[in-house]
């Protein structure tokens, strides 16, 4: 019999843990395609206003049209708007910003180094431990991305100033992995991501109206495409994935997944960007894949 635990949620259902996890690497790995394509033809504070907005309006709106019960208390609601805050408004607002003069490969996998961060926070706020594999694996984590980053810097591929956009984008995920872990929100994480997509678009809708160019939105099938996958995809399934990941597997395990985001983003955007990936990138991956196994792997029973 397997151990691993089912998942549904409405409309399907996931029969294997690693089914959902490898659904949700491909989604989350694509995310920085369709977002690449649509900060191209429509400014970012825009897509992610809209995106968010509609996500929440659909998630709850299905769950009314269900007749489901609201399993969360005012306490849990609020702790998901402040998560949408975090994981949504600040974590995206930020990296979609930064993808504008950013690569998606580059995007992807500084914020795949979300697992080295989240492990040394885990340690010092939730108590899942600190080792010398673990503190070592952080800093071949830290060294990898560093790696990479200084090559594109060097070559002119990316610039510092969307760099340092993404870099807080990976600030925002990673405080948002621990706040989720910390407060432990009860009650439907369908539910509960429906909250936070509306809080996101809430928070940035007044923001996109008053600093962004709505002349600069150029609307092509490209734009369409990526915008529905962005709500339906990344919003919506994504995150539901990835927030019931968390809950199963723990902080540091569910963020060990991002591992596989750096390849996957950057063969993504080879396939459907043309974006050139060089030996040196891939080296850079290297130290990266490395440290998250040292910070992820379980410890060795002692019999």
């Amino acid at each position: 019999m397997s151990l691993a635990p089912s998942i549904s949620i409405p409309g399907s259902r996931f029969n294997t843990l690693p089914l959902a996890i490898g659904l949700f690497c491909l989604l989350w790995s694509y995310a920085f395609v369709a977002g690449k394509i649509g900060v191209t033809h429509c400014p970012p504070l825009i897509l992610l206003a809209a995106r968010f907005s509609l996500a929440g309006i659909l998630i709850l709106g299905a769950t009314l049209s269900r007749g489901d019960d609201w399993s969360l208390s005012w306490r849990d609601a609020a702790i998901f708007a402040v998560l949408g805050i975090a994981n949504n408004a600040l974590y995206l607002g930020l990296g979609y910003t930064g993808l504008q003069s950013v690569s998606a490969g580059l995007g992807g996998l500084i914020v795949s180094a979300n697992p080295v961060f989240t492990a040394g926070l885990a340690a010092l706020l939730l108590g899942e431990g600190m080792t010398w594999r673990k503190a070592s694996g952080l800093l071949l984590g830290i060294i990898g991305v560093t790696l990479i980053v200084w090559h594109r810097l060097s070559v002119g591929t990316d610039s510092l100033h969307g760099i340092m956009f993404t870099l807080a984008s990976l600030a925002s995920i990673v405080a948002g992995t621990i706040l989720f872990k910390l407060l432990a929100p009860k009650g439907s994480l369908w539910i509960g991501n429906g909250v936070q997509n509306l809080a996101a678009g809430i928070v940035l809708t007044p923001v996109a109206l008053t600093f962004a160019d709505f002349h600069a939105i150029d609307v092509t099938p490209g734009l369409i495409g990526a915008f529905a996958f962005l709500v339906l995809g990344g919003s919506i399934l994504a995150y539901w994935l990835w927030f019931h990941l968390l809950k199963v597997c723990g902080a540091t395990a569910a963020s060990a997944y991002h591992f596989l985001m750096p390849p996957l983003g950057m063969l993504f955007a080879f396939i459907v960007l043309g974006e050139h990936v060089e030996a040196r990138d891939l080296l850079g991956v290297i130290p990266v894949a490395l440290g998250i196994y040292l910070v992820t792997r379980p410890a060795k029973s002692v019999s």
